[in-house]
């Protein structure tokens, strides 16, 4: 009864309203009755049917489901100078679990802090925090690190049986117009899944020490800030690249681009292994790709200085003279292939030597007034390198 009686007197009190309402003409009496009548049917309304979700659809959730065990997320934190300061959150981003044995693979700019402390781009976090799909947080340690590539390998303190490595695809097969797949933690907002399509293959980006990253996968799949080291898949549901920057306005919602998974198979174990590539002391100066291209340049590397009594001095390569108004006296010599590979540019010959680093003699066929010979340089690793020499 008491119910009834509260209802009555809401009732009473709409009808006031609308009656007022009325009295000042913005509804009419034939109005206030119907919005009245409505007002006593309402209640919720029943979930229709639906049939089973499209065969493409539920290819995604299975793709989702499986794939988000492998995701990470990845923050770092700077310890304060002293025990008085605090401690600075210097960042977050997305890294993937890449075997059984612990390792999480992301982008080197990810673990970086140049942000924070202003030391350039090889300062590292003090401390780093990998969240798991199922919560739980472990602490992590960089074991590998590639700054020209901008990847960066983790060892994962957790139990390996809670690790689970996502499949390996080939980038080297991909088509453009293929399905793609970010997972990722943008803005903080763990395991997004974005889906678009490759829209090209084989691009060139600058990695954070500003020389070129080849063979990069572009693609429309939604890369905000925090996917960064993140995976990309095919509808497979296969690694096939690392999303690691993005071109757009204000960097958001704009070009994606992802390191192609064949690169990371060639990187990531030597990473392991090694800790980091290892770079071999030429003793010269390979001229920019920006001064190549004034001086019609399209193949090879030209030397643009030479340290004395380097490997390259050694071997008697010349170097690119210019006056004093820096206009030029003569070429340098163009090194047109090594090891009898084609030289394309200095970015590739480099990536040769540090993912293969040789031994003893190299030979280079270079272009030397208008002649091509053969040139034999010995190289020196870099422990063989003086405290006053420089690697290039």
């Amino acid at each position: 009864m008491r119910i009834e009686k509260k209802s009555l007197i809401l009732l009473l009190m709409l009808s006031a309203a609308l009656v007022a309402q009325t009295k000042e003409g913005k509804i009419t009496s034939r109005e206030a009755e119907a919005i009245q009548r409505a007002r006593k049917g309402a209640k919720p309304r029943p979930v229709a049917p639906r049939s089973p979700l499209l065969s493409s659809e539920q290819n995604v959730v299975r793709l989702f489901k499986n794939a988000k065990a492998s995701v990470v997320y990845i923050t770092s934190i700077v310890r304060g100078a002293n025990p008085v300061m605090e401690d600075t959150p210097a960042g977050t981003g997305t890294g993937f679990v890449w075997d059984d044995q612990g390792h999480v693979v992301t982008n080197q700019h990810v673990v970086n802090t140049d942000a924070i402390k202003g030391q350039g781009p090889t300062d590292e976090a003090d401390v780093l925090n990998v969240t798991l799909a199922d919560g739980k947080t472990y602490k992590a340690q960089v074991i590998g690190r590639s700054l020209s590539y901008d990847i960066a390998v983790l060892q994962v303190f957790a139990p390996l049986d809670r690790l689970k490595p996502l499949p390996l695809g080939k980038s080297s097969e991909l088509q453009v117009g293929q399905s793609a797949y970010a997972i990722g933690n943008p803005y903080g907002l763990d395991h997004t899944l974005t889906n678009g399509v490759l829209s090209a293959l084989n691009r060139e980006i600058s990695s954070s020490l500003g020389n070129a990253i080849r063979g990069v996968i572009q693609t429309d799949a939604a890369i905000n800030p925090g996917n960064s080291g993140g995976p990309l898949l095919d509808s497979a549901g296969r690694l096939i690249g690392m999303n690691t920057s993005v071109i757009g306005p204000g960097n958001r919602a704009g070009i994606g681009f992802a390191i192609p998974v064949d690169t990371m198979n060639r990187v990531v174990p030597l990473l392991i292994a090694r800790g980091q590539l290892e770079p071999v002391y030429l003793g010269f100066t390979a001229l920019t790709p920006a001064y190549a291209r004034i001086l019609g340049l399209n193949h090879g590397v030209m030397v643009s200085d030479v340290e004395a009594d380097g490997p390259a001095a050694k071997a008697g390569l010349r170097p690119l003279k210019l006056d004093r108004e820096g206009r030029v006296i003569a070429l340098g010599d163009i090194l047109l292939s090594y090891q009898g590979t084609p030289i394309l540019n200095g970015v590739q010959l480099f990536d040769l030597l540090e993912l293969d680093p040789p031994k003893g003699l190299v030979v280079f066929d270079v272009l030397r007034d208008g002649k091509v010979g053969k040139v034999s340089l010995r190289l020196e690793t870099p422990k063989e390198i003086p405290k006053n020499r420089t690697v290039s």
